[in-house]
């Protein structure tokens, strides 16, 4: 795989935020490269209806991998296929399958996958093994984290497991499962792993503006970072970073352009949801975009107990016009 595959800014997967909408507003302002939201393997297997939704991919948003999660080579491998063929027969290709070994959660870790995989590694290869049989041509690739806990820190050994079992390219976040997502990451293993395998490394934890995405790139010399949080109600940050590394200036956006892209996303999710889940589902993001501007706290409250797109659509365009006025 080139290592101009992923170009050079991602968006990391996020369980619960990164939907078609979020993705496709990262798309639009620069992301080179998308993974779905994490997609249960066993889910799949059981024939479970409302899971397959996760994975399905609009035009819009490729080149974008589906990733993964399990503990179970079969399960995984006959997902893995089972979401190629899917893609496939829609005609929107997944461009590679990702293999989640890096999220944290307990309902998740408690079954030994996510980040658990971290501590059996022969398992962990097992794993990428079995899914790259599967997959042919198309890249397999993983997301894992520094290791377990403290005491634990084995993602170089990880890393140059998964490669050997035919990994494509490794993302690793900064942290160790411990840790969630606790201040602070620690990129020297990032450096580490760069320098222990031949495969693309992405970089990926706490990258929430051009300063941080270019440290990530000077500090580890990994060949992509992945954007996760620092996106939320900014998808602008793909903008920034690319401009940062072309050495072209940036304007972000004003308060107005914030909010006007707060409704446009709300907009989407209710073509994509209906108009129940759809406004539901994005007051958090739209909290995101109006974060730190005066009042928000207020809007936020309001914007819980309405119920109607039009309703929301009008407090938040007099909202941009009262932040616009105490300005002039």
């Amino acid at each position: 795989m080139s290592e101009n595959f992923f170009g050079k800014v991602m968006l990391a997967p996020m369980a619960g935020e990164g939907d078609y909408t979020f993705r496709a507003s990262c798309k639009r302002f620069g992301a080179d490269y998308l993974v779905s939201e994490m997609i249960s393997a066993k889910a799949i297997c059981y024939n479970d209806k409302k899971t397959p939704l996760l994975a399905k991919i609009r035009e819009e948003e490729m080149p974008i991998a589906l990733q993964i999660f399990g503990c179970e080579p079969e399960y995984m491998a006959r997902a893995a296929d089972f979401l190629i063929n899917e893609s496939i027969k829609a005609g929107t290709p997944c461009a590679a399958i990702d293999i989640n070994m890096g999220c944290p959660v307990n309902k998740v870790v408690k079954n030994g996958e996510g980040s658990a995989l971290m501590k059996t590694p022969d398992l962990a290869g097992k794993i990428v093994y079995a899914v790259k049989n599967v997959t042919g041509n198309l890249p397999v690739t993983v997301k894992m984290r520094l290791g377990w806990d403290n005491s634990s820190k084995n993602v170089v050994d990880v890393a140059k497991i998964a490669e050997e079992n035919g990994a494509s390219a490794i993302c690793v976040h900064a942290r160790t499962r411990e840790q969630l997502y606790s201040p602070g990451v620690d990129i020297s293993y990032i450096a580490k792993v760069k320098k222990a395998v031949s495969v693309p490394v992405i970089g990926n934890g706490d990258i929430f503006n051009a300063e941080d995405a270019l440290n990530m790139f000077r500090e580890t010399g990994c060949d992509a970072v992945a954007i996760a949080r620092g996106a939320l109600g900014n998808p602008y940050i793909f903008e920034e970073v690319k401009a940062a590394l072309e050495g072209k200036e940036y304007t972000p956006p004003t308060p107005r352009e914030r909010i006007e892209e707060a409704i446009r996303e709300i907009e989407m999710r209710i073509a994509d949801k209906g108009e129940y889940t759809g406004l539901r589902e994005s007051r958090v993001h739209t909290a995101h975009f109006t974060k730190s501007l005066r009042g928000s706290a207020t809007i936020r409250g309001k914007l819980n107990l309405i119920d109607s797109f039009e309703e929301v659509r009008e407090l938040l365009l007099n909202y941009a016009y009262s932040l616009e006025s105490e300005n002039e």
